[in-house]
């Protein structure tokens, strides 16, 4: 990489990645609805004289010497968030710094990766003969895995070989993360009288056979995602004190290993049960990225740690390497009065920037 023609210090950037931040907080852009939240970002890069490209609500750009020759790393972050709770006790939409925090509702999750996301990425812009290419991609519909975000955009993408996801990580390396199945299921039974016997009772039938597959191991174990994890999220059955119903209904919540892939899992609970069971999708997939990638390592050299998430991202629908790196705390994501700190933000650029450093 010959030296850059424009540098800008890490003060810089972290201004400029707060001032934006607040801009994003203040524009509210629930899932599906982030039009006004893309015309923010459009006009960011705008604002730097850069080419922007649109799909939908989808912002995407190329680095100024973009040479179709070269594969690409992908910078990708979500501009969506969830609809605030009514926990919060600060208004969400208004942006606030207060003893080195800056809250306000998508700060966490995922606005602080996107700021310090878009800042790495004018750092490198005017960079020449650097041996990938550098593309930014913020994207919609993250929060409801929704098919007009990344999953719709990344067809159009330039020959991506590694996607760098920012969710919050603590800037630590998310090197495996687990997919998610959801899988609905009917206990079938007789209906009948409260009063009489009836050894076909769909609610008693639905918990023998919950009870089964909530205790049963999968053998194959992750290195760091541990087993396949099943969770009784949903359950109805009946409407009258007197009346046994016909059927038991639930939900099964699966976050899945690398070990397996979402189909393997689903028949093997199938196998396990007597249940009719509906998979509402097998596309949330897991995802692992080998700890000696030169990404991985880079980060490695840096004093970062790798970890597997429990927590879905795009991640599950990018369909090529990917790592989960970003600014901020995962247990902060939907919580009242989020918050990120402003010293995460200037972190989480300085790590962006020095990692890619090492493989640009």
């Amino acid at each position: 990489m010959k030296e850059l023609k424009s540098v800008f210090s890490r003060e810089e950037l972290t201004e400029n990645a707060v001032k934006l931040l607040k801009k994003l907080i203040a524009t509210p852009s629930m899932s599906r609805d982030e039009y006004n939240v893309s015309l923010i970002i459009e006009g960011f890069f705008n604002e730097h004289q850069l080419t922007v490209n649109r799909f939908k609500n989808n912002i995407w750009a190329t680095n100024k010497y973009f040479d179709a020759g070269k594969p690409s790393i992908l910078l990708n972050t979500h501009h969506d968030t969830v609809k605030p709770n009514k926990a919060y006790t600060l208004d969400p939409f208004i942006p606030v710094e207060k003893d080195g925090k800056l809250f306000g509702l998508g700060s966490n999750d995922a606005g602080a990766s996107l700021v310090a996301m878009a800042q790495t990425f004018l750092y490198f812009y005017e960079a020449e003969d650097l041996t990938h290419n550098l593309v930014i991609a913020l994207t919609a519909e993250e929060e409801i895995s929704g098919l007009d975000g990344i999953e719709a955009l990344f067809p159009q993408l330039p020959n991506v070989e590694l996607a760098i996801v920012g969710e919050p990580t603590k800037m630590n390396l998310a090197i495996a993360e687990k997919g998610l199945l959801v899988i609905d299921g009917d206990m079938i039974g007789t209906p009948s009288h409260a009063a009489h016997p009836n050894n076909d009772n769909a609610i008693v039938k639905c918990m023998q056979d919950l009870q089964n597959i909530l205790n049963f191991k999968f053998p194959k174990v992750s290195d760091y995602l541990g087993e396949v994890k099943v969770t009784l999220s949903v359950i109805n059955a009946g409407s009258q004190h007197n009346v046994v119903p016909e059927k038991c209904n639930f939900t099964l919540d699966v976050r899945v290993t690398d070990e397996y892939t979402n189909r393997e899992v689903f028949e093997i609970i199938q196998s396990q049960m007597k249940s009719k069971l509906t998979p509402r999708s097998f596309r949330l997939n897991s995802s692992k990225i080998e700890v000696n990638h030169p990404f991985v390592q880079a980060g490695l050299a840096l004093g970062r740690t790798t970890y597997g998430s429990p927590t879905s991202s795009d991640q599950a629908i990018i369909p090529c390497t990917s790592v989960k790196l970003g600014v901020g705390d995962s247990l902060r994501s939907h919580t009242a009065d989020e918050f990120v700190y402003i010293d995460e933000i200037r972190e989480g650029i300085d790590i962006y920037i020095k990692i890619l450093e090492k493989i640009l």
